[in-house]
């Protein structure tokens, strides 16, 4: 750092962010083929080269902030910023699910049967797979927080234990729904019950997956010395959005399981 005279850190020049966005193009334009013609080769390219993408753009950052000094005090405030934005728009992704599902169940159409669950639609019982897995999510927001408290305390083996608890749990309660998903007893296209069930949790359950990827580096930069009882932001965003995605599953219990069965 000392070759700028401010605390700020300008950015180099990248290519992931191109490669990021010609990624997403490809996965959705490879549903969409998916969808309509049963071939999954776009799809499959788009995958590739996000995971690719994904890998080298998270290792610069890894290395502007653990090896290069790039990481100082304003700039984590300006990265914490930017992790409570980035959380705040998805709650409002959420919102709009939630949104759906109130507008339909509050007050049922004709086409519904006038009632909700709608005609036909044989609900889930909240009080098996569902109530498992929301323990597991909560045992999940105790063990990160755990972990964060180890990685303040400087205990780095805790830190890690605990770490590898969370990924397990998460890993855990993503084989449980997809359990559940191929057992349910209705699909997306069972009325307007079906679609905002399957897109709400499903959704949910795809960031389950991104909160243990997130996890699953933490773990990792944990085992190589990355973080200190003072320098742990990387750690402290993954923690942010695994407590976030335990809320959401919350009111999603309550809302769609308990509530709306």
């Amino acid at each position: 750092m000392t070759h700028q005279a401010h605390a700020y850190h300008m950015v180099d020049p990248s290519p992931w962010p191109l490669t990021g966005a010609i990624a997403a193009m490809l996965m959705t334009s490879g549903l969409a083929v998916w969808f309509h013609f049963n071939n999954i080769l776009l799809m499959n390219m788009g995958l590739i080269i996000l995971i690719l993408t994904s890998f080298q753009w998270w290792r610069d950052i890894v290395r502007e902030g653990t090896f290069q000094g790039h990481h100082t005090s304003i700039v984590q405030k300006g990265l914490r910023y930017g992790m409570v934005l980035f959380i705040t728009s998805e709650v409002f992704f959420f919102l709009g699910f939630f949104w759906a599902f109130y507008h339909s169940s509050l007050a049922p159409t004709p086409e519904l049967g006038g009632c909700w669950p709608p005609n036909g639609i044989n609900p889930l019982n909240p009080f098996e797979v569902p109530l498992l897995n929301t323990a597991v999510l909560l045992a999940s927001g105790v063990t990160v927080t755990w972990a964060h408290h180890s990685i303040m305390e400087g205990s780095r083996k805790e830190a890690i234990q605990a770490l590898a608890l969370t990924i397990a749990l998460g890993l855990y309660f993503t084989a449980l729904q997809a359990m559940e998903y191929y057992e349910a007893p209705f699909t997306i296209s069972d009325s307007v019950y079906g679609t905002t069930f399957f897109v709400a949790t499903g959704f949910h359950g795809l960031h389950v997956i991104i909160g243990s990827s997130f996890l699953i580096i933490c773990i990792l930069r944990q085992i190589m010395f990355h973080f200190t009882s003072d320098h742990h932001f990387g750690f402290e965003a993954a923690a942010w959005y695994w407590h976030f995605v335990d809320v959401v599953w919350l009111f999603l219990y309550v809302s769609i399981y308990w509530w709306g069965s």
